[in-house]
């Protein structure tokens, strides 16, 4: 029986930098884009025999890479080791394996031990597959002279395969880089086949996504997945991140304050040959101290995407420029008070809406239709003019927000917001129903995000056409990870079969 499990992609719309250090929060949006791991048995029966075998075989497919791997798993170290051509690697995949098997072992009795080696010795069949949204087809779409419209995205093939840049422009074959939109695929994989797997293992029973719309029941089994996850990832990474996309990926949109990174000491100890089964014990035991509050949009606004096609940027790269800067302690300050005001706007429009409904639906539809500084003229009652002076003050923190990260930037000498994206930036806040813009993340030249109010959002992303930026299809939605009921293929097919009409 296959298990399904999906985990979905990230937006750091406040927080970048500072989220690295305790204790400055950040704001993350999880996404509609959505990563899914599908386990299964590679065969259906074991060899009696078969228990002298001390490994197991695990094949792994990424039907969008045109890849299959095919690896040993030692059942008495639970290393695992790729037998296919070196090429095919996937850190992110083996190391989820590795530490989600390592957590069976850890955490079973003696019945359940052999319960799950029997399982193990059917051997592991993962596919993996990600949304279309988590890669760019821009230079695609662009190649063939058709318009930056996210009509073209809506058009692709569901998980199409991903081209790869195999060539640098003076002909010489160079490592194959697949051109990301940012959305934090690594953690979303990881987390969809750590999820996976330990539900496919039963050590943990995740819901449906129709269950968690209701409510969240299984947090305990969500923080197993979250511990094995992180610590999965940061040894892929061979760094210890702040975690708040894997956070993300598992718990949906929040307000994220980092784990100590003293937590995960025992695991990079690990990578030195400490068996992993001790190393897991000491991880899910350990002082995980990250803290998370639920956090989403309030109602009838809508998060776009934009690609401008200027080209990526290495978040690496710019994170250990920042790190290197002699920060300004005034700086950092002074971003983290700023990131705390847009939270308590956001908050206090939230509560309006939900204390004042009509007003609230009210004065967001008129706004919607105007520029900012129309607003405070569209409210006709005080409740209406609390919502525009909340709409106007996040604004506002939100232009401070850009002022000092651009500050920070220059001072670091990394283009966290370059002066062609302040120009994009300022385009966009100034059009009809824009509530804020800024760069996500760690900022440079991936992406661009818009919180839009009602229905404003299609003339925006027609507008960013005409400015050479390509809208994504992308979407907040703040559900975490979830057991998925079928092969998200088929389910593609059938939505493309039940749009098409017969005349």
């Amino acid at each position: 029986m296959a298990v399904i499990a999906s985990a979905p992609g990230k937006v750091l719309m406040t927080g970048g930098y500072l989220i690295l250090e305790r204790p400055n929060a950040g704001i993350v949006l999880s996404t509609n884009a959505r990563f899914y791991a599908i386990v299964k048995p590679l065969s259906e029966e074991i060899n009696p025999e078969s228990w002298a075998w001390g490994w197991t075989d695990v094949k792994l497919t990424s039907p969008q890479l045109l890849r299959e791997s095919l690896y040993k798993m030692s059942l008495k170290n639970l290393t695992i080791q790729c037998v296919s051509s070196s090429e095919s690697r996937n850190p992110f995949v083996e190391n989820a394996v590795q530490y989600a098997v390592a957590a069976a072992y850890a955490i079973f009795d003696k019945n359940k031990k052999d319960v799950l080696h029997k399982l193990l010795l059917q051997g592991l069949d993962i596919t993996v597959l990600g949304c279309n949204d988590f890669y760019s087809y821009r230079n695609q779409i662009e190649a063939l002279g058709l318009p930056l419209i996210p009509e073209q995205l809506a058009a692709l093939p569901a998980f199409l395969s991903i081209s790869f840049n195999a060539e640098e422009s003076n002909g010489e074959n160079c490592k194959p880089e697949v051109a990301k939109t940012g959305l934090g695929s690594s953690a979303a994989m990881t987390t969809a086949v750590v999820s996976a797997l330990l539900h496919y293992f039963g050590v943990v029973n995740l819901s449906s996504s129709e269950d968690q719309l209701q409510e969240k029941k299984n947090s305990s089994d969500l923080d197993m997945v979250h511990v094995i996850a992180q610590s999965a990832h940061c040894i892929a990474q061979g760094k210890v991140g702040s975690g708040f996309d894997v956070s993300s990926a598992v718990y949906g949109s929040q307000r994220y304050i980092r784990f100590s990174p003293e937590v995960l000491s025992s695991a990079q100890v690990a990578m030195k040959g400490l068996p992993l089964q001790e190393v897991i014990v000491d991880i899910v035991k350990g002082k995980w101290d990250h803290e998370r509050t639920k956090f989403s949009l309030p109602p009838l606004m809508t998060l776009l995407l934009g690609e401008p096609g200027t080209g990526g940027s290495s978040t690496p790269s710019m994170v250990g420029a920042v790190k290197k800067w002699q920060k300004s302690l005034e700086t950092w300050r002074k971003l983290s008070e700023l990131n705390s005001a847009l939270e308590a706007q956001f908050q206090m429009l939230s509560k309006l809406a939900e204390e004042h409904w009509n007003a609230y639906k009210c004065i967001i539809e008129s706004c919607s239709k105007h520029k900012s500084e129309k607003w405070i003229e569209q409210a006709s009652e005080p409740i209406q003019e609390a919502v525009v002076k909340s709409l106007l003050g996040a604004r506002d923190v939100m232009l401070g927000i850009r002022y000092h990260m651009r500050q920070m930037g220059e001072a670091a000498g990394v283009p966290i917001e370059p002066e062609s994206q302040t120009q994009l930036l300022n385009a966009t806040m100034n059009m009809e129903g824009v509530l804020l813009a800024g760069v996500p993340g760690a900022g440079g030249f991936d992406a661009i995000f818009a919180i839009v109010l009602g229905d404003s959002g299609s003339n925006v992303t027609k507008a960013w056409s005409s400015l050479n930026v390509l809208a994504l299809l992308v979407r907040e939605d703040p559900r975490g990870v979830s057991l998925e009921s079928c092969d998200p293929r088929t389910r593609e097919i059938t939505l493309a079969v039940a749009s098409v009409h017969i005349e």
